[in-house]
């Protein structure tokens, strides 16, 4: 059985960007819903929409449990079962993880939309953003941050 909830209606007053620089620590994930808040926070958004893009072909943003860090753990297990590191890749000028990272990235995607309301990210109880970094190396990258919405007054 589904039940559709009452519509909530808005007018996008308010186009607000930022750009996001997490520094990794190599192969795994960054926690970055904090950072989300805060831009949320200081774009004084009501009710819309959070867009999010990393600007990167070797990492991938995610929404996953943010409860028991075992999770991310076993995620970087089976994406690395998915995509290991001695299949024969043509592609290794870079090393033996890059092309596994450009698989990984293009299953995870590197885009992510969730809904606000309230000037409050409507993410689940056990849901997080994270970035997945997945080089060895540490890195830097970008994600862009656009709320599209109404602001409060």
């Amino acid at each position: 059985m589904s039940r559709l909830g009452p519509l909530v209606s808005t007018s996008a007053q308010t186009l607000a960007t930022a750009t996001l620089t997490v520094e990794t620590r190599g192969q795994g994930f960054s926690d970055i819903t904090a950072q989300a808040v805060e831009f949320l926070s200081r774009a004084k958004a009501a009710d819309g929409v959070l867009l999010m893009f990393l600007r990167h072909t070797s990492a991938s943003l995610v929404i996953q449990e943010n409860a028991d860090p075992d999770v991310q753990t076993d995620l970087v297990t089976a994406l690395d079962r998915l995509a290991p590191r001695q299949a024969g890749w043509v592609h290794d000028i870079e090393g033996p993880d890059d092309m596994p990272a450009h698989i990984k990235t293009m299953l995870n995607g590197v885009s992510l939309h969730v809904p606000v309301a309230g000037g409050r990210l409507t993410l689940g109880t056990w849901q997080g953003i994270y970035l997945a970094e997945h080089r060895d190396a540490p890195h830097s990258r970008s994600v862009t941050l656009q709320f599209i919405g109404s602001a409060e007054r």
